[in-house]
């Protein structure tokens, strides 16, 4: 059997860490932020778990309601919510077990940094998608691809 290579992300995130991608079903019906980490994180070869409370099921994949529905199973949580959408974000995440959260640009949020570090749960700020390779030359339109431009770069096991 072949060895899973593991490719990093940052200093602690890479690809042999399991993920659970928090959003919402118009996010994944409208293929915005959540649904395109997801898809991201699973052509990185990554374990990765949805979360949003209004669905079952996703393109073949179970969705769970929430955090804690994953004890056990996450140790990275990214949510691709507002602040505002996830109040208690932090504490679901401690009560899964969760050791970090990869807060995407629009989710990150000083009170939530905070709530972090009170609860001893590391704070990664970033994009998912930075880490993605795109195809040239439309890749130079990508907005990922600049501001990713010199991030670790994942390839992609399968195409998406």
């Amino acid at each position: 059997m072949r060895e899973k290579k593991i490719h990093p992300f940052t200093e602690s995130l890479h690809t042999g860490l399991s993920y659970a991608v928090i959003g919402s079903k118009e996010e994944l019906r409208q293929h915005r932020h959540a649904w395109k980490a997801w898809r991201a994180l699973q052509g990185f070869g990554c374990t990765v778990y949805l979360v949003a409370a209004e669905l079952k099921r996703w393109e073949g994949a179970k969705v769970y309601p929430d955090l804690p529905a994953l004890t056990g199973k996450v140790q990275v949580a990214v949510p691709c919510l507002s602040p505002e959408e996830m109040p208690d974000l932090v504490a679901e995440a401690l009560a899964a077990g969760v050791e970090q959260i990869w807060f995407q640009e629009q989710s990150w949020s000083p009170e939530m940094h905070q709530q972090c570090e009170l609860a001893g749960i590391q704070a990664v700020r970033g994009c998912v998608l930075r880490h993605r390779t795109y195809r040239q030359p439309l890749g130079y339109f990508h907005p990922c691809f600049w501001h990713g431009l010199r991030d670790l770069k994942v390839p992609l096991k399968r195409h998406l």
